[in-house]
């Protein structure tokens, strides 16, 4: 991808929170989505959001987003704008807990949650007769990438091609990153801002799941994960699970088309960590430009706009399927 950041949004950190606040997300009439519930392996649920489309042999593009994301996320909109366009169908896939219900379970979501991620995506594969290609946005970049580094050959079967863009591909060096100076005073404060009450929602829910009074003493992500996050999924400590839940290792087993965006500027995501070329499989394409912050991208006159990634990873995945991606390109 061939990116460079307007003058006027200079640095990683206002590249990464402007898009989010102020840049247009899709243009027209706002996108309107249709919600599904669907029941989990192990009775809880989870909810997709749906824009359709015309033919049922259409490609469909499913995201699964970031920390706390949703289908409301800025990147959510613009990839279903860009879906529009190139008239293809579009779904989120919310982890359990982002869709603005609690979910049911004694768990919650995690970085490296390629299980969930695996039966996800053969429910759309059982429903789906046309062409699937994914996307995951940071954390859920890393989930996606996980399990396609997790199934090997196995991946080719249920999807066509994935993405990530902008994930933390190596959980020790993007918490580090995230627990000190602007990092833990901004982007944490605002991901324990809403993770904390769902955790107090969850204990309501399941009571000794962890110990309330140090939940909420947690002052970053990776107390949190200690006391919430690592338990609650079986892992032993925060260490263990930012160590089994990193993509970067298992990117060289990765046998399906597969784009790794990230920049060289985000904030979350520490140019040290990127991986090299000579790093990952042969079926793994690295796009690592210098600017666009974490998930910001933004382009043209304030207040900017959102289309520069989503036009550039979407198109690569529907040509890894061989789909007329300008069919209805924007003009």
């Amino acid at each position: 991808m061939k990116y460079s950041a307007p003058r006027w949004l200079p640095g990683g950190h206002l590249q990464s929170i402007w898009p989010a606040l102020y840049a247009r997300h899709v243009e027209g009439t706002p996108v309107q989505f249709r919600r599904e519930r669907w029941t989990s392996p192990d009775q809880d649920f989870i909810d997709v959001d749906w824009l359709d489309h015309p033919g049922a042999a259409a490609p469909l593009l499913v995201m699964f987003h970031g920390l706390e994301g949703s289908s409301a996320s800025h990147y959510a909109q613009a990839f279903a704008g860009f879906c529009r366009a190139r008239q293809i169908a579009f779904a989120v896939a919310h982890f359990r807990g982002c869709s603005g219900e609690i979910n049911l379970a004694p768990r919650s979501y995690h970085s490296g949650d390629f299980e969930e991620v695996d039966w996800i995506l053969k429910r759309f594969r059982q429903h789906h007769a046309g062409p699937i290609c994914v996307v995951g946005i940071s954390l859920g970049g890393n989930a996606l990438l996980r399990w396609a580094g997790e199934m090997g050959v196995a991946a080719s079967r249920v999807v066509d091609a994935v993405a990530s863009v902008c994930a933390p591909l190596d959980l020790e060096s993007s918490g580090r990153a995230l627990g000190r100076g602007f990092n833990r005073q901004v982007y944490t404060r605002m991901f324990l801002n809403t993770m904390k009450p769902k955790a107090l929602r969850k204990l309501a829910q399941h009571p000794g799941l962890f110990d309330a009074k140090r939940m909420a003493a947690a002052p970053d992500l990776y107390t949190f994960d200690n006391i919430v996050t690592a338990p609650m999924h079986g892992f032993s400590s925060t260490e263990d699970y930012w160590s089994k839940a990193s993509s970067k290792p298992h990117l060289a087993r990765i046998a399906v088309p597969t784009l790794v965006l990230n920049t060289g500027n985000d904030p979350f995501v520490p140019g040290s960590s990127l991986p090299r070329q000579d790093e990952v499989g042969r079926f793994v394409e690295l796009w690592q430009p210098e600017s666009g912050g974490h998930v910001g991208f933004a382009q043209g006159a304030l207040p900017g706009h959102l289309r520069a990634m989503p036009d550039a990873v979407g198109d690569w995945l529907l040509d890894r399927l061989g789909w007329a991606a300008g069919l209805a390109a924007r003009g």
